[in-house]
This record gives structure tokens, C-alpha cells and sequence, in this order.
């Protein structure tokens, strides 16, 4: 028999990562905070504009910002491909290119609000923008390297590095091929038609019209077509819907329906509650859906549901405007909207609850004060 004092040399599994820290009922954390300074969302004012300007264009950026000089970079395509290839940035430019408007939303937009709290990007409702992207179609360069018949997935990876989770990686997602060969996904190296800024991806990024920004790859690296199903941890551990830790969950994909009013008015400073002067008032806003087209959007105000205006979208999958006129009466008043998409789906009064806080939809509500 082993005496009590001697060791077992028998090793305990390693606990496998975790995307995020355990989620609180308690105040921002430090953390939080920290990654708050480093990222922003688009002001909701911003929703008047058709495109939104890159400087109020949502951004989140896992790790440190690389400083890429584009007349030394290459762009790599290899794997299950007939030819690999190698690309500059002069070469991609001489490829032909479209231009494509797309709404990017983040996948833990809304996040903030669930209870109790997923800890990572600590975002309210603001995560997202719309721009015309300009570059060259995916589908182009996978033909031109020829993609394997047994292939099954194309990988990117960006040439921002970091640690999370306590796996060191660069990051990397991954597509299924069908939607890898899809028309209207680009490699973009212009934004509303200036080079892309450095917060965004520059020189070259990749643009999934209808996907959460996740799949956006930025600061591009390398593509690599393949036979096997991707493991990273951007893939296998983040950006999952999942009932607790333990739960292996569902991969996030497609952006869920969703529409943002312009708050009407002017705003506390602090608080950012509304004010506004009794009489007509144009409500207004956007709403997306990465299912495709916005069909509905309805306006709550004080629990009346009103059907609104719908203007000509701007694209396949960019937003679309709302408008409503309202005749504000003195009081306090709650006003809402909520969309409804082709599918059928329409967005929740009350958002369940995920470990990640991914894809929370949950109709906006502003609180106005009519003096």
C-alpha cells in the first residue's frame, strides 16, 4: 500500500477555457471598464445617417491594434487548394472589386443589460454601424487558387495576437464553405470609400454580410481553405450560445432581428434620460435583420403598438429606416420599437438569458419627459 505521505502522480485534467469570467449581479469591473476605454459604440444619433462614419462606427478589438505597413504586406491562400497564393496589396488591387452596403452588429450587443451579467465588453444597445465596404469578392480568390472538392471550411486569421481564455492565439474564425463562396462577401480595403482606418481592419479585412462582426475578420493574415471542422478558440470557445459554462452550446452566426430608435429630444448629460417639448415629433430609426429583409416595425408608445413607415432599404443586408409622427403630450412617456424580419421573427419584450450574453435583440425602451 502507497503510505499517506507519498504523492498520487495521477494528473487531474486541465479545465478546459472559458471565453469569459463567471457572470455578476455586482458593479463594472475594473476589467470592464478597461475594455469600455478601448472600444466604442456608435451614439444613437448617429442612426439619422444613412452610412455611418468610421470615427462612430462601433468597434471591438480583442486584442492590441497591429501597425501594418500595406507595402510590405502579403495576404496568404493556401490549404486545400489546387494553387496556393501570395498577394499584395497592388495585386489585390488590380482584382476586380464591388462594393457592398453592410450592417455589422456585435454578437454581445446588449449585453449590459441581462442578469445577472456576462463580464466582457460591457455593451448597451449601440454596438453596430453601416458602411459600403470595397474590395474584392471572396469567391474570386478561392476560384483563382481552386478550392479542393473535399473541402469543407475556409480559415482567416488576423495578425492581431493576443492571450484569452489562457490560450495564446492569434485570431481566427472560420466559415462554412457555402458561405464562403456567397457573392457578396468581400475582402474590403476601403470603408465608405477612404482606405480602411486602422481600428477597422487595414489594410484588408474580411466583411460577412448578415453575420454578428465576429466573422469579420480583421488585419487579415492568411486564408486557409479545409478538410476539418476549424477548433479555435475563437470558434470552439467564444461566440457560442451557451446555458452555463459547462455547456458546449450553439455557434453564434447570423445577425438577429433588430431595430434602434433616435432618441427624440435633448439629454441629461449623466443620466441620458430624454426631454422634449409637447407638440409633433418625428420618431425614427433603423432596423436589420441578418436573415435579410426588414418586413415590419412597430412603435410602442405607453404600450400602444403603432405600425411604422418603411423606406426602400439600402441594401440586401444593411438597415433600413423607420419613421413614425407622434404628438407628444406633456408627461412622462415610454416609447419602443420593435421589428419584425422575413422569417418571421420579431424581436423579444424580454431577452433570455445566455452565459456569453450573445445575440440579445431585446426591444429598446426610452424614457422621455414632454415639458
Amino acid at each position: 500500500m502507497k503510505s499517506s505521505n507519498q504523492q498520487s502522480t495521477r494528473q487531474e485534467p486541465a479545465p478546459a477555457p472559458a471565453a469569459a469570467a463567471e457572470p455578476t449581479s455586482g458593479p463594472l469591473t475594473r476589467e470592464e471598464l478597461q475594455l469600455a476605454a478601448r472600444n466604442h459604440s456608435m451614439p444613437l444619433e448617429a442612426l439619422r445617417r444613412e452610412l455611418t462614419p468610421p470615427g462612430l462606427h462601433y468597434v471591438l478589438t480583442h486584442f492590441d491594434i497591429p501597425d501594418l505597413d500595406a507595402s510590405s504586406w502579403h495576404l496568404r491562400i493556401g490549404g486545400a487548394v489546387e494553387r496556393a497564393l501570395e498577394l499584395s496589396m497592388a495585386a489585390l488591387l488590380r482584382d476586380p472589386a464591388i462594393t457592398v452596403p453592410v450592417t455589422l452588429e456585435c454578437a454581445g450587443n446588449g449585453r449590459s443589460l441581462l442578469e445577472p451579467r456576462p463580464v466582457s465588453q460591457p455593451w448597451i444597445m449601440e454596438a453596430v454601424g453601416t458602411a459600403h465596404w470595397t474590395g474584392v469578392p471572396l469567391a474570386y480568390l478561392l476560384g483563382k487558387a481552386g478550392v479542393l472538392p473535399d473541402a469543407v471550411e475556409v480559415v482567416f486569421t488576423g495578425a492581431d495576437a493576443g492571450i484569452q481564455g489562457g490560450v495564446p492565439q492569434q485570431y481566427a474564425r472560420s466559415l462554412p464553405i457555402r458561405e464562403a463562396l456567397r457573392p457578396d462577401v468581400v475582402l474590403a480595403y476601403k470603408m465608405n470609400g477612404a482606405d480602411l482606418p486602422p481600428q477597422h481592419g487595414y489594410p484588408l479585412r474580411l466583411v460577412v454580410p448578415g453575420w454578428y462582426g465576429m466573422a469579420s475578420v480583421k488585419w487579415l493574415a492568411s486564408i486557409e481553405v479545409a478538410k476539418a471542422p476549424f477548433p479555435g478558440f475563437q470558434q470552439k470557445v467564444a461566440y457560442r450560445y451557451q446555458e452555463s459554462v459547462d455547456d458546449a452550446g450553439t455557434p453564434v452566426t447570423r445577425i438577429r432581428v433588430r431595430s434602434l430608435m433616435v432618441p427624440p429630444g435633448v439629454p441629461d448629460f449623466f443620466t441620458r434620460k430624454r426631454f422634449l417639448r409637447a407638440g409633433p415629433v418625428m420618431l425614427e430609426g433603423r432596423a436589420w435583420s441578418g436573415e435579410g429583409a426588414v418586413t415590419a416595425v412597430e412603435v410602442g408608445i405607453d404600450g400602444t403598438w403603432l405600425p411604422a413607415h418603411l423606406d426602400k432599404p439600402v441594401g440586401g443586408y444593411a438597415w433600413r429606416k423607420w419613421s413614425l409622427p407622434w404628438v407628444a403630450d406633456p408627461g412622462e412617456h415610454v416609447l419602443a420599437c420593435r421589428a419584425t424580419d422575413i422569417t418571421g421573427a420579431s424581436q423579444p419584450l424580454e431577452q433570455d438569458w445566455n452565459y456569453q450574453g450573445m445575440g440579445n435583440n431585446v426591444v429598446q425602451r426610452v424614457s422621455v419627459t414632454v415639458e
